[in-house]
């Protein structure tokens, strides 16, 4: 054993002292006396860092894992960031709450005992909630701080942390960084009782019902067909009580829960992947649609911040609809409603849809786009609104995520819904359907296709491959990607200061292809993977049929991402 392991042993040694559960205590006392070299370099090798959307790693003992060390030593330095920053002289107040994941009671109530010995006052979810509520419950109670203990539609061995300013929006840097920089500087833990403190109290019981009043007084009240059948999954998070209720309140009385996956449950028995992009985990609400013959399906991720959609199409069967398209399609919607002044501000990410610039065109918004995660897109919505004098309409990102007005400055899955079950039911009353909608955008805009590539490369050993694959794209890009010229790249790791506070420094890679469309490299946040986002564009003629050509630009999309994985040496 070389000098190098010795130094792991004892690192992980004294993690062991210090932690506090009894199960991963076994579990990191069995890789110390097993001398599991490989296994505990990849706990030790590279502690979780706030990333897309906060904390997200497997559960288990070590740094690089979600364990309870993790949630008290990150609040322990969440509480210390509060107590020498805040202006006040009251307490800071933060908001706690949590999903149905198995670990997630026990880490909710870790935060809350670190926070109240600390003297910051606290407003916690008795149960689990949605991530929408919490964000609006930060909000609403004017807090200092929010905390989601949540993995979102990771699979069922992931947990997470989320953590909002005191602007309601998930923190960006250099706050960050400086609370990261506060955790390493901690060597002892914290005496967190799981028992609650007089400081700790529940959110209001009212709190859902004013969360449901602010979505009634904002979502659209035009004549439309409420008649539409519709199929709902919450795939067993925390979203189905609020949703249908939100939808109820909205006078759609069709809605039928798919039964299995109805009551909260972080073991996810129906669904191995609880994310609603991927096919399986909708077959269940698909069966249920077609038995049925409803007209929609609508699905929640498990925290119920994204939302997934399936229309019913001309042909029979019913087809699902990329977050890009139900991007353009709400923000269509959207700015048709809008008022004109001030000005209405969308925002999206630049892994999203290009056609989301030509949609704000359309209707006069100003169109704004930042770097991955709804902290951005808030933050950039709100320095715009200051600096600009415009409103927030719309904003979104490809991975199903929508923010729709000014309630919660984040993603929400649950108002979504709404919308779109509006957006449908407007559809019905026209005797159209949705699908008739997007083929006018595209005729309107031009057809854009997407694909999305992703390869996975786990370890240290994989992220340096991931690292390695962008200083190839930037080095020696290609010079065409499915036949299409290739006409420069731009680095996002270089030049932050000559672009906006939202487009900082990042490991991104754009390959432009003019007016024809780009490519985007981008290591996952939340997974050990590189992700290859294609979207390409091209006008349609009258005389062409939409779904032959859209068909043949996504083949040529899904091709561009291979080459281009291939190119860097990721295929």
């Amino acid at each position: 054993m070389d000098a190098d392991d010795e130094v792991l042993l004892a690192e992980a040694r004294a993690w062991l002292e210090l932690d506090p559960d009894g199960e991963t205590r076994s579990e990191l006392s069995a890789l110390i006396e097993a001398g599991n070299i490989a296994e505990l370099r990849d706990r030790f090798g590279a502690p979780l860092e706030f990333g897309t959307a906060g904390l997200r790693g497997i559960v288990g003992a070590g740094p690089s894992r979600m364990n309870q060390s993790v949630v008290e030593r990150t609040t322990r330095a969440v509480a210390d960031y509060l107590l020498t920053t805040s202006g006040s002289q009251e307490a800071p107040l933060v908001v706690v709450g949590r999903d149905a994941r198995p670990t997630s009671s026990a880490f909710a109530d870790a935060a809350i005992g670190v926070l109240t010995e600390a003297g910051i006052a606290v407003r916690y979810f008795p149960e689990a909630c949605p991530t929408p509520l919490v964000a609006f419950a930060a909000r609403e109670l004017c807090t200092s701080a929010a905390i989601v203990v949540t993995a979102s539609h990771n699979p069922a061995e992931y947990n997470g942390y989320k953590l909002y300013g005191a602007n309601a929006v998930q923190i960006v840097p250099p706050v960050d960084a400086e609370i990261e920089r506060r955790i390493h500087e901690l060597h002892v833990r914290s005496k967190a009782t799981t028992a609650r403190p007089t400081r700790a109290e529940p959110v209001p019981e009212e709190l859902a019902e004013r969360y449901l009043a602010r979505m009634e007084s904002e979502r659209p009240h035009d004549a439309a067909d409420r008649s539409l059948s519709i199929v709902y999954t919450p795939l067993h998070g925390v979203g189905g009580e609020l949703a249908t209720r939100a939808l109820a309140r909205a006078g759609f009385t069709r809605v039928a829960v798919v039964a299995e996956q109805a009551a909260p449950d972080g073991s996810f028995p129906t669904a191995r992947s609880p994310n609603p992009e991927e096919p399986a985990a909708l077959a269940l609400a698909l069966s249920l649609a077609a038995r049925l013959e409803a007209d929609l399906v609508l699905a929640n991720d498990p925290d119920a911040d994204r939302l997934a959609v399936c229309v019913a199409s001309p042909g029979g069967g019913y087809r699902t609809l990329s977050g890009n398209q139900i991007g353009v399609l709400l923000a269509d919607f959207v700015l048709e409603r809008a008022e004109p002044t001030p000005r209405p501000l969308v925002v999206s990410t630049i892994v999203s849809s290009p056609m989301l610039a030509d949609v704000a065109s359309h209707h006069g918004a100003r169109f704004e786009a930042t770097l991955t995660g709804f902290k951005w897109i808030w933050s950039a919505a709100l320095a715009l609104e200051e600096r600009e004098h415009v409103r927030f309409a719309f904003g979104y990102e490809e991975a199903i995520g929508f923010s729709i007005g000014r309630a919660v400055r984040d993603k929400d899955g649950i108002s979504a819904a709404v919308w779109f079950a509006e957006l449908a039911a407007r559809c019905a009353l026209r005797n159209e359907t949705v699908l008739d909608r997007l083929e006018s955008l595209y005729r309107r805009c031009g057809l854009w296709a997407s694909a999305q590539h992703g390869v996975t490369r786990r370890g240290q050993d994989g992220a340096r491959e991931i690292a390695a694959s962008l200083d190839v794209a930037v080095r020696t890009p290609p010079t065409s990607l499915a036949g299409r010229a290739v006409r420069g790249v731009i680095d996002f790791r270089a030049g932050a200061t000559q672009r906006p506070p939202w487009l900082p420094s990042a490991p991104v890679v754009s390959v432009d292809l003019g007016s024809e469309g780009r490519l985007i490299l981008r290591p996952s946040g939340t997974e050990p993977k590189l992700k290859i986002y294609a979207d390409l564009r091209r006008d349609l003629a009258a005389s062409e049929s939409l779904w032959v050509v859209e068909e043949a630009l996504e083949a040529d999309a899904r091709a561009a991402a291979r080459e281009l994985a291939r190119h860097v040496g990721l295929d």
